[in-house]
């Protein structure tokens, strides 16, 4: 068993390459959602209409992750985490090819979005099983102490993801708005069905994590994880899943409502947000590691309340700055709010899999990241969209609510510290 600093460097880089890729995707789909995808699916006299049912379908794909996360997290419990990550990132690349084949709602009428809704269900699955086998592989090869910063090169995949998809993005729309809409929108899914070709045969080169290899080998451990064997678990899998939640909502609230927010209701030119956007996610990009690193030595539970809390109060400056439309007034307001929740996301998720035992550890995680992300993060585009349309020209209201998402963190985060220092 080979689990050297080399091996553990390879393993935290296969683990950012890979959710690279599949947060690309992933993030390609919730762009259109914001962009075009209401236009060619949903087409209607009423825009507000539009963008709720694309978002609506953004949603689709996390109704799907609770139970993708369940079975794949089980799985992967039971036959390792390599084996799953092989399996997921092929499920999404098939899946984001066919949303860039999928002809429109002229072409095919009711067919279009029922396809399209299948297509994200499908998103949805294979993500349900990517995030926490990604987060263990990072992990559970690196030695005592570095860890958590491990497993932010899994989070990192998020930035460098988004990234790719607001560059594809950005070369479709320079063809003009008509082009765009007409056909270009289409390529960056075509692309990311290709480059998750070639991350499949990279995850099919990992060796599988000595944490998982040791478990297995021991014959007198309990069976290997199942819903029973979570047993006395399930507050502690409550409290994971509340303190992940401004760590994923906050960044589909960022990434993908406020997009579609700032070009409807504070009419700001869809390149400036989108360079805005840009900005704020390189530097998350840049940022993340250092973040993760300062978590683990000024302690991690310290660490990601300070961040939480910070998010409580940043959405109010940067709706502020939002209505100057300068674009780095703009950027400076999304960036330090980007920033605080990718420091906030880049510890979560070692302080989630250092809650949890290695027998259930992928089932545990898997169901408190999931059922958060389909509760909340899935929804929370919607919700904005709503509130947005509720009050238009006010935006207290949505502020309010990003406040609230970090509130539920904070909970979060102090329950499950309180849970771990008892000894639960």
């Amino acid at each position: 068993m080979n689990n050297g600093p080399g091996h553990a460097r390879r393993a935290a880089l296969s683990a950012f390459v890979g959710t690279s890729l599949e947060f690309y995707d992933y993030y390609v789909y919730a762009l259109a959602s914001a962009l075009v995808l209401g236009h060619v699916f949903f087409p209607g006299e009423k825009t507000t209409v539009s963008d709720i049912a694309s978002f609506g379908t953004l949603a689709a794909g996390f109704v799907a992750r609770p139970l993708a996360g369940t079975i794949f997290g089980i799985l992967g419990d039971r036959w390792g985490r390599k084996r799953i990550l092989t399996l997921t990132v092929a499920a999404m690349g098939m899946a984001t090819m066919g949303v860039g084949l999928l002809p429109g709602y002229a072409s095919i009428g009711i067919w279009a979005p029922v396809l399209l809704v299948a297509l994200r269900i499908v998103q949805g699955i294979s993500v349900g099983g990517e995030w926490g086998g990604a987060v263990l592989m990072a992990s559970e090869h690196a030695a005592a102490g570095s860890k958590t910063f491990a497993a932010s090169f899994a989070q990192l995949g998020s930035p460098a993801g988004m990234l790719l998809a607001l560059l594809t993005f950005r070369m479709a729309n320079a063809f003009g708005l008509e082009t765009f809409l007409a056909w270009t929108w289409r390529i960056p899914f075509l692309l990311g069905g290709g480059i998750a070709l070639g991350c499949y045969m990279l995850r099919r080169q990992l060796q599988e994590t000595p944490e998982f290899l040791a478990q297995a080998a021991n014959v007198e451990a309990p069976p290997p994880s199942s819903l029973r064997n979570l047993s006395g678990e399930w507050m502690k899998i409550v409290y994971a899943g509340a303190a992940a939640v401004i760590g994923t909502a906050g960044f589909f609230f960022m990434n993908t409502f406020l997009l579609s927010y700032a070009t409807r209701y504070e009419h700001i030119d869809r390149e400036t947000i989108l360079n805005a956007l840009f900005i704020a996610t390189f530097l998350q990009l840049v940022s993340q590691p250092l973040a993760a690193w300062t978590g683990e030595r000024v302690g991690e539970t310290r660490f990601l309340l300070a961040m939480a809390t910070a998010c409580v109060f940043l959405p109010y400056p940067m709706f502020l700055l939002l209505r100057t439309h300068d674009i780095w007034l703009i950027s400076l307001g999304i960036s330090v709010t980007i920033m605080a929740l990718s420091a906030f996301y880049a510890v979560v998720a070692g302080y989630m899999a250092a809650a949890f035992r290695p027998a259930i550890r992928y089932t545990a995680i898997s169901i408190a990241y999931q059922t958060s992300s389909s509760l909340i993060s899935g929804f929370t585009p919607l919700i904005g969209t709503l509130i947005a349309a509720h009050y238009a020209g006010q935006w207290l209201p949505l502020a309010v609510f990003f406040s609230l998402l970090a509130v539920i963190s904070i909970v979060g985060v102090i329950g499950l510290a309180r849970m771990k220092t008892a000894g639960h």
